[in-house]
């Protein structure tokens, strides 16, 4: 399995942690997209949560399949995993009022070098809006808190909203744990 499910215990730093109980509730994912398809066999498989109002985390641990050079996570893995997370920023919790955007604009810092088999926490923040458009960030962290990489992307607001049954047909939905 290209993520596990399971909790992992993180050691963020003092300003990375929250004062009050946080919030977390399962964000949708899709049948077949590289990043959150629940049965795309060669996706990542991510799943986000809703941690803040502004916030949405996810861990993953990288598998071998991803790796670019031997034991490092391909730098393009890198950037999908944080298109991913800065967008999720945005979308909400409920399959059918979910915020659809596309990516406008990636901008990505690689800061240390992302180990395969180590898990890592990937959080996305909203920033502002402007009209359509809008601004978030992405990190992605060690699990001692280390900052791994980072990314400011703008997103555009899809124009059209899409139907039931289109959201039906994305298998769009909460997938259980």
């Amino acid at each position: 399995m290209a993520g596990g499910a399971k909790e992992l215990a993180f050691r963020l730093p003092l300003c990375l942690k929250k004062m009050e109980p946080p919030l977390k509730l399962k964000q949708p994912n899709s049948r077949d997209c590289f990043a959150c398809g629940m049965n795309n066999p060669i996706g990542l498989k991510l799943q986000f949560y809703q941690t803040a109002e502004d916030e949405v985390t996810a861990e993953f641990v990288p598998p071998e399949e991803y790796q670019g050079y031997s034991g490092i996570l391909h730098g393009g893995v890198t950037a999908a995993i944080l298109d991913e997370a800065v967008g999720r920023a945005y979308m909400g919790v409920d399959p059918h009022e979910t915020k659809f955007m596309y990516t406008a604009e990636l901008t990505v810092k690689y800061k240390q070098k992302i180990p395969i088999g180590k898990p890592i926490r990937i959080v996305g923040k909203q920033s502002k809006r402007i009209r359509w458009t809008v601004e978030s960030k992405g990190y992605i962290y060690a699990e001692d808190g280390t900052l791994l990489a980072e990314a400011k992307a703008i997103l555009v607001d899809l124009p059209e909203k899409f139907s039931a049954e289109e959201i039906d047909e994305f298998g769009w939905k909460v997938y259980p744990d």
